[in-house]
């Protein structure tokens, strides 16, 4: 086949994604290599552009959620594997080009992730004081080339979107400062601005209704203990019809999902019931409104400021299809974040879908296309995750998207001795050349470690498990021991 005994895999992303896909690739490859015809071993090299790896574990996902640390654990065991390099700081297209990499491995493999927001579309979503979600995330998530400040000065809040995102801005929007800093990794500057933030009031528009809603349990769990938050609920909202009821019980998910919104309606009333309190029973001096039904036609506002939303009220029939009702209701807001999807990141020189927001393959099995609507499949080329599928599904489903791939890249392998895909150069330290020759200094798993200690140390001398690092020139000296 080769004139090397280990296939050679360039994967371009850290992420859950790339870092699953990693670790299935290398079993896989184990347990079907005879059969195949192939090596028994791989060597996988993991870029990333950041200075540290894990994607959206760790600049993707709001910091108070405790599943968090435990992904994060497993991520790294699997890069502590001697079969699997990683490369930080090396940004894909920049710092290496595609060609480059095709000549130094079998395979790529495209697990990027997504960093801007779809557009909000509205008219008015130009006005100071919209904010698309993925920048705000990456304020509070340190994102090392995010915002260092965050303009928290509204009183009267709006957040658009019935996903986890959506959740995930509302929450921290209504967090106590303290509270959030004891729990979680944030740096110093995220704990400010919280600190300073002076909304009140927030209201969630969901376009949907209550089973209809695309959170997870475990956000609505979050969402339930916020010292010093009153949840606040149309019951209305919550007059399921018995098809409605029906269609959602035969999904586990949604009759899950549906079950504990009826805990937080529940929740609510008692809430109001107590003199307007929190979930301990303490008075609230902040209200969080949930608005099912309500999908958001307009920006209001007056010399170039927000001053409020106009909702529309809609109707969603048990088949998922939402109806508008032309009966419109205004919010007071000064401030309006949407969370209605992300769009991720294009490749150069690898054609993109425009409508399914991800990069272009064949019929979504992963096999890299010349064209977003058919062409032809592109040899030794492959997306997984976000980059294959566009921005859905939870950190989970990219295991069982990951697995897919893997097997469709080693089926392909099995069939290329007779087309010669394989690449030319076999060296492994031919791409270590390549970039100290462009003055390039990757961050390496040993130097992403020393970052981490250094990071462990910090919030230990705050009783915290952890506390970020943001600035990537620190990181850069961090990792190189300086």
């Amino acid at each position: 086949m080769t004139d090397t005994n280990e296939l050679r895999i360039a994967v371009i992303g850290s992420g859950p994604a790339g870092v699953y896909s990693s670790d299935i690739l290398l079993k896989q490859l184990a347990k079907r290599s005879e059969e195949l015809g192939l090596p028994a071993t791989a060597r996988i090299d993991l870029f990333e552009k950041l200075p540290v790896p894990f994607g959206l574990v760790r600049y993707g996902v709001a910091p108070d959620h405790p599943s968090i640390k435990f992904i994060a654990g497993a991520l790294e065991k699997t890069l502590d594997n001697p079969n699997i390099h990683l490369y930080c700081d090396v940004e894909f297209g920049k710092d290496v080009t595609l060609d480059e990499l095709l000549a130094r491995y079998d395979a790529v493999l495209f697990a990027t992730g997504a960093v801007k927001d779809k557009p909000l579309g509205l008219p008015g979503a130009d006005l100071d004081g919209v904010y698309g979600a993925a920048k705000f995330v990456e304020w509070y998530d340190g994102y090392p080339t995010g915002a260092r400040e965050w303009p928290l000065e509204a009183e009267n809040v709006a957040v658009i979107g019935g996903g986890n995102v959506a959740m995930d801005v509302a929450r921290e929007l209504m967090r106590n400062a303290d509270d959030l800093k004891a729990k979680t990794d944030i740096p110093d500057n995220v704990y400010e601005g919280i600190k300073a933030n002076k909304a009140k009031v927030l209201h969630l528009f969901i376009r949907r209704g209550v089973a209809q809603a695309k959170f997870s349990v475990q956000e609505l769990r979050e969402m339930e203990k916020l010292p010093g938050v009153q949840l606040i609920i149309n019951e209305d909202d919550f007059d399921l019809d018995e098809e409605t009821i029906e269609v959602a019980g035969k999904d586990k998910l949604a009759r899950q999902m549906v079950e504990e919104l009826f805990t937080i309606r529940e929740m609510a009333e008692d809430m109001e019931d107590d003199g307007d309190v929190d979930y301990e029973g303490n008075p609230a001096d902040r209200k969080y409104y949930i608005h099912f039904n309500s999908a958001p036609t307009e920006v209001l506002g007056r010399d170039g400021k927000v001053t409020g939303i106009r909702v529309e009220v809609t109707e969603t029939g048990a088949d998922g299809r939402m109806h508008r009702t032309g009966e419109f209701v205004d919010y007071p807001v000064e401030a309006v974040y949407h969370a209605i999807g992300y769009k991720p990141a294009e490749a150069p020189g690898i054609a993109y879908d425009e409508k399914g927001a991800h990069l272009a393959n064949a019929n979504g099995d992963g096999r890299i296309t010349t064209e977003a609507d058919g062409g032809e499949v592109r040899p030794r080329l492959y997306a997984t995750g976000w980059a294959k599928r566009g921005p859905v599904g939870l950190i989970g489903s990219t295991k069982s998207d990951a697995l897919m791939i893997v097997n469709h890249m080693l089926e392909d392998f099995a069939a290329a001795p007779e087309r010669g895909l394989f690449a030319e150069d076999r060296d492994p330290a031919s791409i270590d050349e390549l970039l100290a020759g462009k003055g390039i200094r990757p961050i390496d798993f040993a130097g992403w470690k020393r970052i981490d200690r250094f990071e462990r140390a910090e919030g230990a001398k705050e009783g915290r498990e952890h506390k970020k690092v943001i600035e990537p020139e620190q990181m850069r000296e961090l990792a190189a021991g300086e």
